[in-house]
């Protein structure tokens, strides 16, 4: 696996929650992606759609995951009815992308996390939130095509 650390600035999305398996987070940006259009945010500089993970998968049941549907939005920007503020912190981060179909996203964060990461000496911070970056979309694209950004906080 390819990796980089980063250090990503804090980032204010516009954000539908979800709680469930993380695979089931479409049915989130189902409800997101209407929303975010008619009110123009998908327009906006900078904007980008993101899944932002706040537990661990191997820590939690799958029906109790917390996760966010959500498109990154500039801080000054007021979010209509339906959508929630969530902030990304801060950071350093472990980067490495993903391309190729959703379902093989898992095989990913399993190596990042669970090889990248300890090999090259950093350590996941506890209580930080994991994110995704969708370079482009299913609706646009091919499974194959498929880019996907993978963070991961680290110390």
């Amino acid at each position: 696996m390819n990796a980089t650390i980063e250090t990503m600035p804090e980032m204010k999305v516009a954000s539908v929650h979800h709680v469930g398996p993380y695979t089931a987070i479409g049915e989130a940006f189902a409800r997101l992606h209407p929303l975010a259009e008619k009110a123009g945010l998908t327009k906006l500089p900078g904007a980008m759609m993101v899944g932002i993970f706040h537990d661990d998968p191997e820590a939690k049941p799958a029906a109790d995951l917390q996760s966010e549907a959500g498109l990154v939005v500039p801080a000054d920007v007021k979010l209509p009815a339906g959508l929630a503020p969530v902030t990304i912190p801060a950071g350093t981060y472990a980067k490495a992308i993903h391309r190729g179909p959703y379902e093989k996203l898992g095989d990913a964060w399993a190596q990042l996390m669970g090889q990248w990461v300890p090999q090259h000496g950093h350590r996941i911070i506890d209580g930080g939130v994991s994110f995704e970056v969708y370079r482009n979309t299913p609706q646009d694209t091919d499974q194959k095509d498929l880019i996907t950004e993978i963070y991961v906080p680290i110390t």
